[in-house]
């Protein structure tokens, strides 16, 4: 998902959070459907197989959201989840792609189940997570019933978090995926949904996963290019928009075309046969002018316990003593986010 442009992010430009209470004060957008995913993909059994109730309704999404939310409440972190609306047309495609992915994955996990390969299962389990509307639905009520505001982004998920901090609204974007940089988020943060300590596929090793920070007018300065020269290199690596790209143009040689000739236009000419079903330009378009909304407003209100147990212990039959001791961390600490910070954090710039 998204444009994979690690390769040429200098290590200068990734700053690691070693401790959450680091952007204490901070309004973080996290990309709602971005983080979803990846509860659907980690929080799992060993074989793979996601949490779920007697009915059979998948609930890993919904463990991930809560808890992990008051974490990053307990961090003094102000967050607003901003959900995906309809995609743009050219996403199609990518759309497409995605579910035959996930319908291979499970036909594969099945195989592996069947030969007793619980290795190879977790794996194509993960790669076959599927969010519903009614997940969605859910979600967004969880939320709801924690005081946490959420924005419904007229488009992608992505452009509308980018635009919030632009706009002053949130500090900074949080994401897996590198496309916040492109549609203009000053600030991303990767790795915000999911760290600690996770198992490396097919092998007895484990990596400490951090949250790190990539400020877009670092990248830009330390590359020597524009937004709008990473978005041409994006685009010969190929994006969402045009999955493909140019054939045999990784990350560093499309760095050193858009280096050498300036713009995509240019640096096509020395790659014959490079084809474009879908016209630079609208792609460009869809990053420097996305769709998106000045409707939402940002409230952290007191959260409804009651309501909280309604929906996670009646009705998705979660530990009922578990999420009794979670909200009592959560009431605490959506207190204290909304007092006033003493100080801003010694760590980052406002």
């Amino acid at each position: 998902m998204g444009v994979n442009i690690r390769e040429i992010i200098p290590e200068t430009c990734v700053r690691v959070i070693n401790d959450l209470r680091e952007l204490r004060g901070k309004v973080v957008a996290i990309d709602a459907y971005n983080a979803l995913y990846q509860f659907l993909a980690a929080i799992r059994q060993p074989d793979g197989t996601p949490l779920m109730d007697s009915k059979g309704r998948v609930t890993s999404h919904l463990s991930g959201l809560f808890y992990r939310t008051i974490n990053l409440l307990e961090a003094g972190i102000k967050p607003v989840y901003v959900f995906d609306g309809k995609p743009p047309e050219l996403k199609s495609r990518e759309i497409s792609e995605r579910m035959s992915t996930r319908e291979e994955a499970r036909r594969k996990y099945e195989e592996a189940i069947a030969a007793g390969d619980i290795e190879a299962a977790r794996i194509y389990a993960q790669m076959s997570a599927h969010l519903t509307s009614e997940m969605v639905r859910v979600s967004k009520d969880l939320l709801e019933s924690m005081g946490i505001p959420w924005v419904q982004a007229p488009s992608e998920g992505e452009a509308q978090a980018a635009y919030m901090v632009v706009k002053g609204d949130a500090w900074a974007s949080a994401s897996q995926d590198y496309d916040s940089l492109l549609f203009g988020s000053p600030r991303l943060i990767r790795n915000l949904a999911i760290t600690g300590r996770r198992k490396l596929p097919r092998k007895e090793m484990y990596v400490e996963v951090k949250p790190e920070l990539i400020e877009l007018n670092s990248l830009l300065s330390s590359l020597k290019v524009t937004r709008e020269q990473l978005i041409d290199i994006a685009i010969l690596i190929g994006t969402d928009y045009n999955p493909d790209g140019v054939k045999g143009v990784g990350p560093k040689t499309a760095y050193q075309l858009i280096k050498t000739y300036g713009n995509l236009e240019r640096a096509i000419k020395t790659l014959p046969g490079a084809k474009f079903p879908v016209p630079p330009e609208e792609i460009r378009k869809l990053f420097l002018n996305p769709q998106v909304t000045d409707s939402y407003s940002l409230e952290w209100r007191d959260p409804d316990p009651n309501r909280i147990v309604e929906l996670l212990v009646k009705e998705f039959e979660f530990s009922e003593e578990r999420v009794r001791s979670a909200i009592e961390r959560l009431l605490k600490a959506s207190r204290d986010i909304r007092r006033p910070v003493v100080g801003l954090s010694k760590w980052f710039k406002s």
